[in-house]
């Protein structure tokens, strides 16, 4: 497990890198890490990930309770927990509004189409939780279920989560994500999506293991 400042500089860094990419934009997103198996360090509630100050990082525990720090915690922090609870195997997670991923759901179409060959073997399905207000139970209870079988969420009409065992494996995915989402709207102004033959499925399932 990380130190307190390790895990304070690293989610700097990975607010700043989010930023860049434009995955989200003034006060959007949040980014934990889980420091011990009851503890988790999360950015501040109505900061901007790309300019955090490592001392505006809030510490807490899996009730919520503060222990460190002179913020209060991300509004989703009741998501973060959850999905901590949910995923023992899950150190880092990563919810940003990455704007091509976010407008399929709110166009109501599906990014989760059998078209890129490694984004099938790196994802499989990418579910879509339901619409719910943010930072409410209601949001917490949409990815709930979902979270336990799948690293990467859209959330209807708000963005998205991925989670890994580090910032970095939460963050490629997130960018994989958009990417996915950009190369299929570029599919569509082209004209059309054609995806994979349910043989080079088969034989993808077959080749990386998938169900």
């Amino acid at each position: 497990m990380k130190t307190d400042w390790e895990a304070r500089r690293e989610i700097v860094a990975f607010g700043a890198k989010v930023y860049r990419k434009g995955l989200v934009a003034a006060t959007d997103g949040n980014i934990s890490l889980r420091i011990f198996e009851d503890r988790i360090m999360i950015t501040p509630s109505g900061s901007c990930l790309g300019s955090l100050n490592i001392e505006d990082l809030a510490y807490v525990d899996m009730s919520g309770q503060l222990l460190a720090g002179r913020v209060k915690p991300s509004s989703e922090l009741p998501m973060h927990i959850e999905i901590f609870r949910k995923r023992p195997d899950v150190s880092a997670i990563i919810h940003a509004h990455p704007p091509l991923a976010t407008a399929f759901t709110v166009a109501g179409k599906s990014i989760s189409q059998p078209v890129l060959p490694e984004v099938f073997v790196m994802f499989g399905q990418i579910p879509v939780a339901p619409y719910a207000p943010p930072s409410t139970p209601e949001s917490v209870q949409a990815i709930s279920g979902l979270i336990e079988k799948n690293d990467v969420i859209l959330l209807d009409h708000h963005g998205a989560v991925t989670v890994g065992k580090s910032l970095d494996e939460a963050f490629l995915k997130m960018e994989k994500l958009e990417h996915t989402a950009s190369t299929l709207l570029a599919a569509e102004q082209l004209g059309q999506i054609n995806p994979l033959s349910a043989a080079e499925i088969e034989k993808l399932k077959q080749l990386y293991g998938k169900t």
